[in-house]
């Protein structure tokens, strides 16, 4: 049985008590209760992490690549199980091949009113993934860190009208941006992969119209 790997446990340990952004850090009250499971594995080409894109239909975040998760149930025992049931129900990871390592701060999404508990966790016995509740997921992608540490993959996006922009990165066909890429930007600094990349520029993801903002492209 494979145990979590030094590098994964030092990178829980910094990220427990990372520094949050203003515009990310929960209110004192309020916000709907969620989880992500933010899962590490090892691929062909060393780590990976899994993630989903969302559906196009849906009327949160459509199209938008993400971590597995939702909202936290009243039946789901704590943060974590919910993070583990969420990551079964789109991908159909089997929970018991996976070893949760920590959590990173509740960090906070403004657009849905979310508050979201990241949960890291280490594949110790992968299991084959594919989009399950394809209502919510149209793809699940294992991408290695490699890829999403490559300067050439890392762009700045601007969300729209207010001037709000943050990092993002092409890789797999998605651009992967908003909470997700500012969590892996993160990620990729604790854990002493980010290099050197020019930061000129910027990709839009929503151009402003008479009728308000809609998705370029």
């Amino acid at each position: 049985m494979n145990s979590t790997p030094g590098w994964l446990t030092a990178l829980a340990e910094s990220a427990r008590t990372m520094p949050v952004p203003r515009r990310m850090r929960p209110p004192e009250t309020g916000g709907r209760e969620s989880a992500v499971l933010i899962l590490f594995g090892e691929g062909e080409s060393g780590p990976d992490l899994l993630l989903i894109q969302r559906n196009e239909g849906l009327r949160r975040h459509p199209g938008q690549p993400a971590f597995p998760g939702g909202r936290i149930e009243p039946t789901d025992a704590s943060p974590e199980a919910a993070a583990l049931r969420e990551a079964a129900e789109e991908t159909g990871a089997e929970p018991d091949g996976i070893d949760v390592v920590g959590r990173l701060p509740e960090l906070y999404l403004p657009f849905s009113d979310f508050r979201v508990m990241p949960v890291l966790g280490w594949w110790r016995r992968p299991s084959d993934v594919r989009p399950v509740d394809i209502g919510e997921v149209a793809a699940v992608s294992r991408v290695p860190v490699a890829d999403l540490a490559d300067p050439g993959n890392r762009v700045q996006v601007r969300y729209g009208g207010d001037g709000a922009w943050g990092p993002g990165f092409r890789v797999d066909g998605m651009l992967v941006w908003g909470f997700t890429g500012a969590v892996v930007d993160a990620l990729l600094g604790l854990g002493g992969w980010e290099l050197p990349w020019h930061r000129e520029g910027l990709t839009d993801v929503f151009e402003a119209t008479p009728h308000g903002l809609r998705p370029v492209g």
